[in-house]
């Protein structure tokens, strides 16, 4: 029985921990990579991540899978020069933002793709961070399935379902105004949270008392700026109703202590306490 021909485009985290996760599950796969980085390439080739590299998008038409888990901005790039496609060719992206993408794909390979936002990660990226069980458990949200093929839903579903993650289904519209808030907000409150202990003048002293909450909070602020620049420049309008929500919160929060409205302020806790009665 011939390999699954599997092409990823960008040999980062995802797609690194992606082959690692469908090489846990079956032998079937053999993986063609490619990258704009020469050290991400040689790396994915040491770690195992894929059999062999390419340099042309006429290698990768011959896969049966394509995945593109690159900045959305490549990915635009690259939907406009994929084609034409084998009807039976599965193209999965696995953009941050999903309504540019799902709106830009050429009519004529639209049913080849399936917008995809896979929502994990870490801080980190190259070929190195990669993780096989990085989707294990995890929600991968498919966009605007209606649009694809019934042949590419299924397969997209089968490979996300084979390695571990939860399916939920949605518009790529209204996936852009959640993922503004659970995701792409506190990427900026966490950059602005580094900034703003960075810019004391005795910021290693401040950092030098920093415990797992502070920890936490500022993790992501080790994310890849060119990769969230992007994000933020394709979600600009939700991002910016999200951060707008966010500040409204926390000046309720700076005038409650300003008036030392305390009992005000231990609800406005409690409140947010109930957050987690749905995420746990």
């Amino acid at each position: 029985m011939a390999p699954i021909k599997v092409g990823i485009v960008g040999l980062g985290l995802m797609g690194g921990s992606l082959s690692l996760a469908l090489k846990k599950h079956s032998n079937a796969y053999y993986f063609i990579g490619m990258d704009h980085n020469e050290q991400h390439c040689d790396d994915a080739l040491k770690l195992g991540l894929v059999d062999e590299i390419c340099t042309s998008l006429e290698t990768l038409r011959g896969c049966d899978v394509i995945v593109l888990s690159i900045p959305v901005d490549g990915i635009l790039s690259i939907a406009q020069e994929l084609g034409p496609l084998d009807p039976s060719c599965t193209v999965i992206d696995l953009g941050s933002t999903k309504e540019k993408i799902s709106l830009s794909i050429p009519s004529d390979i639209r049913e080849n793709f399936v917008a995809a936002h896979p929502m994990t990660g870490t801080e980190k990226f190259g070929p190195t961070a990669a993780l096989e069980d990085l989707y294990t458990g995890k929600v991968v949200v498919l966009c605007d399935l209606e649009k694809s093929g019934e042949y590419q839903q299924n397969v997209a579903k089968k490979l996300f379902t084979d390695i571990g993650m939860n399916l939920v289904c949605m518009g790529s519209k209204e996936h852009d105004r959640h993922a503004a808030f659970i995701s792409h907000m506190p990427h900026a409150v966490s950059y602005a949270l580094a900034n703003s202990v960075m810019a004391q003048e005795d910021s290693k002293s401040i950092v030098a008392l920093a415990g797992g909450g502070f920890k936490d909070m500022s993790r992501i602020a080790k994310s890849s700026p060119n990769m969230w620049e992007d994000i933020f420049r394709q979600n600009k309008s939700n991002v910016l109703k999200a951060i707008h929500s966010f500040q409204s919160e926390l000046k309720k929060c700076q005038k409650m202590v300003e008036n030392e409205e305390w009992e005000t302020l231990n609800e406005w806790m409690r409140e947010a306490n109930t957050l987690h009665d749905i995420l746990d």
